[in-house]
């Protein structure tokens, strides 16, 4: 009965090992759902300065170069929005900027007015709707704009008031988790007369602006990516193939090892000793050579006094993946990690004669792959 419990626990250690390494699987996720945000989550709040072009209606012969004082002048802006999934959002700007009439060439004879302007803009992060979200520093997002503007006065006419249609890019650049730096480029344009000239001369007042500003990201940042189920649901259905099958060979090791205490007597202790000869499985980080997990080694251990006690040569081979490197590279890979158990087998007290190393290369035997990526160490 001693015999057959210390069997048992063997296994038990086994199996243990086993379902340490499962839980340690990485989640798959999807790459275009996320869990819904919450109402005060991934909100913000920009601001910025800007130069804002004018192409009015009624200009004549000025200067095409929308940076010349000569059509524009400076203003500010201030918005908040929020995203309510990774590629949409919306945000509310308001504009407060001074403008030129721009009917002739000289700027001191296009008197200044100032305007205020109010938009609501939907937005479209393309970076996240073509690519799939991940938290990343340079956000590239379209945008619509719609609202009222108006004009308040300038010297020779009164206040005039529009509705504002437009379109912009804006760039945005994290810098932190919760500060950011906006880059934006916008066309837009009013009635006819919005620039307080030409109302009766037919054609939109037009405007071309440029901000540049920063910002900060307000409740929750970011979105945890969607659980792929499919996925979930494959790897479990692997994991539990391959602990059936773990659980098949100790039993039959164990049943193996019954028949053989049952056959020969031998002295107690010998009994004792020769019992330890099933195999133990140390795993492996990808592209590492370093034992993951020194846990690993209490199997190890275990059949390295057997061995020692009965003057056992212990087999170690190494195995890689091999969905990852090439075939040269997996093979020295499987080495170099058969050799970094030998040398733990070493410390452990076994003589270095007494260690076979064998590198098998990269293979496909268990799944999920990361399992492959293992030394086997056995009793010959």
């Amino acid at each position: 009965m001693k015999k057959l419990m210390l069997l048992l626990a063997i296994a038990g250690m086994s199996l243990g090992t086993f379902a340490q390494e499962t839980t340690t699987t990485e989640i798959p996720t999807q790459k275009h759902k996320v869990v819904t945000n919450g109402f005060w989550d991934n909100w913000f709040i920009d601001f910025g300065g800007e130069f804002i072009s004018n192409f009015s209606n009624q200009e004549v012969g000025v200067s095409a170069n929308p940076f010349s004082l000569v059509r524009g002048n400076w203003g500010f802006d201030l918005s908040v929005g929020k995203w309510a999934t990774p590629s949409f959002g919306m945000r509310v700007k308001g504009q407060a900027a001074w403008g030129r009439t721009v009917n002739v060439s000289d700027k001191d004879q296009n008197p200044l007015y100032n305007q205020v302007v109010v938009t609501l803009e939907p937005m479209i992060n393309l970076h996240n709707l073509f690519a799939g979200y991940k938290p990343r520093v340079w956000n590239t997002i379209a945008y619509a704009s719609v609202g009222y503007g108006r004009h308040i006065a300038h010297d020779n006419c009164e206040g005039v008031n529009s509705a504002i249609v437009g379109a912009g890019w804006l760039n945005t650049f994290n810098v932190t988790k919760r500060f950011h730096i906006n880059v934006d480029i916008y066309g837009r344009m009013g009635r006819e007369n919005f620039d307080g000239v030409g109302a009766n001369i037919k054609g939109d007042d037009w405007q071309v602006g440029w901000s540049v500003g920063c910002g900060f990201n307000l409740g929750k940042v970011g979105w945890d990516n969607a659980p792929d189920v499919d996925a979930i649901m494959a790897m479990n259905k692997a994991q539990l193939a391959a602990l059936n099958a773990s659980l098949a060979e100790q039993q039959a090791e164990n049943e193996r090892l019954q028949k053989l205490i049952k056959n020969h007597k031998c002295p107690e202790a010998k009994q004792v000793t020769e019992i330890i000869t099933s195999k133990a499985s140390v795993f492996f980080n990808i592209n590492k050579s370093k034992i993951a997990s020194k846990k690993d080694l209490v199997n190890v251990k275990e059949l390295a006094e057997s061995a020692k006690a009965n003057g056992k040569t212990i087999v170690v081979t190494g195995y890689a993946d091999s969905k990852t490197g090439s075939a040269e590279y997996n093979q020295k890979l499987s080495e170099r990690r058969a050799q970094a158990v030998a040398d733990e087998l070493v410390k452990m007290g076994v003589d270095s004669d007494k260690i076979e190393v064998v590198g098998k290369g990269g293979v496909e035997e268990l799944s999920p792959i990361s399992y492959n990526r293992r030394v086997v160490v056995s009793l010959k």
